[in-house]
C-alpha cells in the first residue's frame, strides 16, 4: 500500500493525482445538489454527454495510464508519460462516450412554441379561421410550412405577412393575424 501512495504522489502520476481529486469534490457537490450536470464538453471533442461525465472519465483514465506508465518507463522517458496518458485518455474516453451518448437527450430540442412571436408569409390562396398555411423561418435559419388561421374576419391571402401569436396544441396550428413590416 506504501508503494502505491508513493507512486500515486510521485511526479508524473502526482499530476493527475491532484485533478483526480478535484474529479471526486466535484462528484461529491453534484450528489449534495450544489451543481447540476447541464454543459457539454464540446470544445474539447467530447460533446454529446454532460461536461462532468467526460471530464471525469478523461481525468481518471489519464490518472490511470500515467500510474501504468510510471511503473513501465523509466528515466529519461518518464518525462512523454503524462502526455501519453493524457493523449490515450483523451481516445479511450472518445469511444467510451458513444453508447453513454444515447443516455443524454439532445441539448437543442426545438417545439412548435419556438415559432410564436415570429413573423410568417401565407403560402396558401388565403388564411382564414378554418384553413390556411405559411412559411415561418426558426432562428437558425431553416424554415417550415405550417398551419395557420386567423381570428374573427381576417383573412390574409398568398404573400401577406402574419405574425403567428399562439400555438393550438389541440387543433396542431398556429394563430395568426397580420402584420405590416415597418420599411
Amino acid at each position: 500500500m506504501a508503494d502505491f501512495i508513493h507512486t500515486a504522489l510521485s511526479f508524473p502520476t502526482v499530476l493527475f493525482s491532484f485533478l483526480l481529486v478535484v474529479v471526486i469534490g466535484y462528484w461529491l457537490t453534484v450528489i449534495t445538489g450544489l451543481f447540476e450536470l447541464e454543459d457539454d464538453a464540446t470544445w474539447l471533442g467530447l460533446g454529446g454527454v454532460p461536461a462532468g461525465i467526460a471530464l471525469s472519465l478523461l481525468i481518471a483514465l489519464a490518472w490511470l495510464l500515467c500510474l501504468i506508465g510510471s511503473q513501465v518507463a523509466s528515466g529519461g522517458p518518464l518525462i512523454a508519460v503524462p502526455f501519453a496518458a493524457a493523449a490515450l485518455s483523451w481516445l479511450a474516453t472518445r469511444g467510451l462516450l458513444v453508447p453513454l451518448r444515447r443516455l443524454f437527450p439532445e441539448g437543442d430540442r426545438h417545439s412548435r412554441g419556438d415559432f410564436v412571436g415570429q413573423m410568417c408569409v401565407i403560402r396558401t390562396g388565403a388564411a382564414t379561421p378554418d384553413f390556411g398555411q405559411a412559411e415561418v423561418t426558426a432562428a437558425d435559419g431553416s424554415s417550415a410550412v405550417v398551419q395557420v388561421r386567423t381570428t374573427g374576419q381576417d383573412r390574409l391571402a398568398r404573400g401577406d405577412n402574419a405574425l403567428i401569436f399562439e400555438y393550438d396544441k389541440d387543433g396542431e396550428f398556429f394563430w395568426v393575424m397580420p402584420y405590416e413590416s415597418e420599411h
